[in-house]
């Protein structure tokens, strides 16, 4: 056994009444008070003794009885002297109760400092105590040795085996406090995570809504400051209007997927593209419905892509590809090129960087960079 072994005290969890049954509980203060009540009334019937006597018996048993719960007290602080010093306390009632003709009570106190010395102090502590409790034990029984050395034996096994049982208690008191510790920290995270992805599609459908929202209107600005004709400023002005409808109806969309009522993919990508003049939507593979995060994200990063490229790329063509293959659905948006928009310098240009942490965050990747012709976008996420 190593040394860490013979000098570490039980854990609070072992030495607590935490984990411990009822019914066992019961069961030990039920023996407490037979084994109490047992030594009273041995004190009060020796017939040798007097009143005086008795009393002052009586008056060794509740001392003790004292102690003992002082000893209980001080081992579960893991207060070394205190408890050595309360088990020498009451050896010496024992020697006492002996020296007066209180046998019983002295044979029960030294059985009783033995086993529990062994259950609640570390080993090299409790090895000694219970070899002078055990000794005086022996010493004073008048059984037979064989029967004495049995009963000694027994009682160092039953202490040893409380000991055992104290820790394994505790054990199972820290795994549970942990167990208990990890699932407040995983539903903490889960939460954080489902705050995360409501902010992330709050995000994602107010910029697309209302970043087309703002080209519109600064073009109705600019045109309104050059005095252009009213009906072009007209044009921008319903044009940022039936952006703002389609960014409710966005946000309606996006509240139904984060209550799981997503509508199929390439019906929203169809209707995405529906009112942006050389736009596309090709859809290769077998169609299958996406897990929600993996369809939110293929359509956020469409919402996005478009966004850029009416900011970036004004007059440029635009063509959507949606590919099902076996492990991961892939996303190709490219754009002919174009001239800048008016809103070419808006913007925090955080939109790709949120692009790629959506897909991260899903164990896929997002590829942005000059094409062949225009820009392209590519979004893979395994599914």
């Amino acid at each position: 056994m190593t040394e860490n072994a013979w000098t570490r005290w039980p854990s609070p969890e072992a030495l607590g009444r935490v984990g411990i049954s009822r019914p066992r509980r019961m069961l030990a203060w039920a023996v407490r008070a037979l084994v109490i009540a047992l030594l009273l009334w041995g004190a009060f019937n020796q017939r040798h003794l007097g009143v005086w006597s008795g009393l002052a018996a009586a008056a060794g048993v509740v001392a003790a009885a004292g102690l003992a719960w002082g000893f209980f007290r001080a081992t579960y602080q893991h207060r070394m002297v205190p408890s050595l010093s309360m088990l020498a306390a009451l050896m010496g009632i024992a020697v006492a109760a002996e020296a007066t003709g209180f046998r019983a009570l002295a044979l029960v106190l030294w059985c009783g400092c033995g086993i529990t010395a062994l259950e609640r102090l570390p080993l090299a502590a409790a090895t000694p105590v219970t070899a002078v409790g055990l000794a005086a034990y022996s010493a004073f029984n008048n059984d037979v040795w064989l029967t004495t050395a049995a009963s000694v034996t027994g009682m160092a096994l039953a202490g040893y085996v409380l000991r055992l049982d104290a820790e394994a208690r505790g054990n199972a008191q820290r795994l549970l406090a942990q167990e208990r510790a990890a699932r407040a920290a995983e539903a903490e995270s889960a939460a954080l995570a489902e705050r995360a992805r409501i902010a992330r599609e709050i995000h994602d459908v107010l910029a697309h809504s209302l970043s087309a929202q703002l080209v519109h209107l600064e073009a109705a600005r600019l045109l309104i400051e050059n005095g252009a004709d009213r009906q072009k400023i007209l044009e921008r002005v319903v044009a940022a209007r039936g952006m703002a409808r389609d960014g409710l109806a966005e946000t309606r969309q996006a509240l139904s997927a984060l209550r799981g009522e997503l509508t199929p993919l390439e019906d929203f990508l169809s209707e995405l593209v529906s009112g942006a003049d050389g736009a596309e939507v090709t859809v290769t593979g077998e169609r299958r419905p996406l897990p929600a995060e993996a369809s939110q994200a293929v359509r956020r990063v469409a919402q996005e892509a478009l966004t850029n490229v009416r900011k970036h790329a004004h007059g440029a063509k635009v063509h959507l590809r949606l590919d099902y293959s076996e492990h991961e659905v892939k996303l190709d948006v490219r754009d002919s090129g174009g001239r800048p928009g008016e809103l070419t310098g808006s913007g925090g240009g955080y939109g790709l960087l949120g692009m790629r942490e959506r897909a991260e965050l899903l164990g896929g990747s997002l590829d942005a960079g000059p094409g062949e012709e225009g820009f392209v976008v590519t979004l893979k996420v395994p599914v």
